[in-house]
């Protein structure tokens, strides 16, 4: 069983790391927030540390891990160093979360093998197409494991996110949903969702589940 390893407990990282404890994934979870990790040690590995210090990294045990996402958000510095530690301790596989478009490009230049851009437009990003599926973005965490971007499936529109269970249905979790502003120019908005959120016809709906379950929502 692959060991996944992830640095940031906020909504992004806390969702992603409760799915892939679901999905039957070994997950060790690290964040600098006590809070945080004690409601997170139902589903995975939870500790309490800094990840800007590479010896806190390498006790912790995230060099023996196959992939690391880097999931801090605002604090762009601690994304940098985090991602040069994990590169540092071998990890072969490291995703990093940016918050921009420079953010993106200097955690590529330092190593990170995948960037992912949930708070913005992701027109540009590498896409695959998946045959009998409508996913417009695609991403493997691991082996079988994905993160895709898709459009809302068909007898879902209109749903609240309680309604339409995704999760319980067909064992994928809504990490996030990019709706189009009211200026067309302007790029889609992401948008956290709650579970009594109305899913809307035009939404993209930023998924994590197993990649068969994804394929079955086309």
């Amino acid at each position: 069983m692959k060991r996944i390893g992830i640095i940031g407990a906020g909504r992004f990282g806390m969702s992603l790391a409760e799915s892939l404890a679901n999905a039957g994934v070994e997950v060790l979870l690290i964040d600098r927030n006590r809070p945080a990790m004690q409601n997170a040690t139902e589903f995975a590995t939870a500790l309490q540390g800094d990840a800007t210090q590479p010896r806190v990294l390498d006790e912790a045990g995230f060099g023996e891990c196959d992939v690391v996402v880097v999931a801090i958000g605002s604090n762009i510095e601690a994304s940098i160093m985090a991602t040069a530690n994990c590169k540092e301790l071998g990890v072969g596989n490291v995703v990093a979360k940016a918050s921009s478009e420079l953010h993106g490009k200097i955690l590529r230049r330092i190593g990170a093998d995948s960037v992912i851009y949930p708070d913005r437009d992701s027109a540009h990003r590498l896409a695959r197409s998946i045959v009998n599926h409508s996913a417009v973005d695609f991403l493997e965490v691991s082996e079988g494991f994905s993160i895709a971007e898709i459009d809302v499936p068909d007898g879902i529109r209109g749903l609240t996110l309680a309604e339409a269970d995704l999760r319980k249905k067909h064992g994928v979790t809504v990490l996030c949903i990019r709706r189009a502003d009211v200026d067309p120019k302007k790029p889609r908005q992401v948008v956290v969702p709650q579970a009594a959120d109305t899913i809307q016809g035009d939404d993209k709906l930023i998924v994590f589940g197993e990649t068969k379950s994804i394929d079955s929502l086309g």
